[in-house]
């Protein structure tokens, strides 16, 4: 094996095995009582959910994170630096993730959770993998200005994944979090397919080197636009195409299937369909 392949397979072991250990550490500083052990030894499915999309948002940030401190003229250099975007996504990801929840089912969801509901862990779990995709775009860097440059980007992307999701959810007649509440898994599955999607998205228009703000933000917004394309997904497509019924501007027959007879199956197609969507508006971009 090559001096070089080396040292990348070092830089990512070690950038995973710190990441962990970070992760493990804050559990027990933020929440002692819901670590990933502790958890996962249970018998909460809620928890479990959400734990296992936890670790996965910050495993996310790995790719990055080595990619940019291999950039670094020392090794010791690159290491320091991995530490620090590590610590830092970790973080951000724990705060962002939990702002995002608490928007979506607001001050009921430690109750969700605790009382085991899996809708409200699906939905919870969703968005820590939204928010860590959209980290392991934006934390990265070797230096100070890539390290302000990562939160402001950051903020921006999660912003928009916030105002892009409540602008789609609109488009449904039943409400996201009464629904989740009452363990509608259908409906938390049709919230897991759009939170994704539109992060896919985004993480499109995060990609380029930053030239100037005003550049750079005109491009990401060019782009983050192209979520839009989304809409037609739901009310035509799936609505229209799929299910065979007459396309509306808002509701419909999808509604009924997923806040009415909680259609697992529709709730599923629909998530993929969007995922779909986004990964093609991501690479045709």
């Amino acid at each position: 094996m090559q001096p070089e392949t080396l040292i990348r397979v070092g830089f990512a072991t070690g950038t995973t095995v710190a990441l962990l250990v970070l992760y493990h550490l804050l559990q027990r500083v933020v929440s002692p009582k819901h670590t990933v052990s502790v958890d996962m030894r249970g018998k909460n499915t809620a928890y479990q959910l959400v734990q296992s999309c936890h670790v996965l948002a910050v495993l996310l940030l790995v790719p990055g994170i080595v990619q940019e401190a291999l950039t670094h003229k020392s090794v010791t250099g690159g290491a320091l630096w991995a530490t620090a975007f590590a610590a830092l996504g970790l973080a951000l990801i724990q705060f962002a993730g939990w702002i995002g929840i608490q928007l979506l089912l607001r001050s009921s969801l430690e109750n969700e959770l605790q009382r085991g509901n899996a809708a409200a862990g699906v939905a919870a779990g969703a968005n820590y993998i939204a928010i860590g995709i959209l980290a392991s775009r934006t934390i990265a860097g070797s230096d100070l200005r890539g390290l302000g440059l990562s939160v402001a980007f950051f903020g921006i992307a999660v912003a928009s994944l916030a105002l892009f999701v409540a602008l789609f959810r609109a488009l449904t007649v039943y409400d996201d979090a009464e629904q989740i509440q009452g363990e509608n898994l259908a409906a938390a599955l049709s919230y897991t397919g759009i939170t994704i999607a539109v992060a896919i998205v985004l993480t499109r228009a995060l990609k380029g080197d930053f030239e100037s703000w005003k550049t750079s933000l005109l491009g990401y917004g060019l782009v983050a636009a192209g979520a839009l394309a989304l809409y037609p997904v739901r009310q035509l497509f799936v609505q229209g195409l799929i299910l065979g019924r007459r396309p509306t501007l808002r509701g419909g027959a999808l509604d009924q299937s997923i806040g009415v007879e909680r259609n697992l199956g529709m709730a599923t197609m629909e998530a993929l369909a969007y995922v779909a969507t986004a990964i093609a508006i991501a690479e045709l971009s």
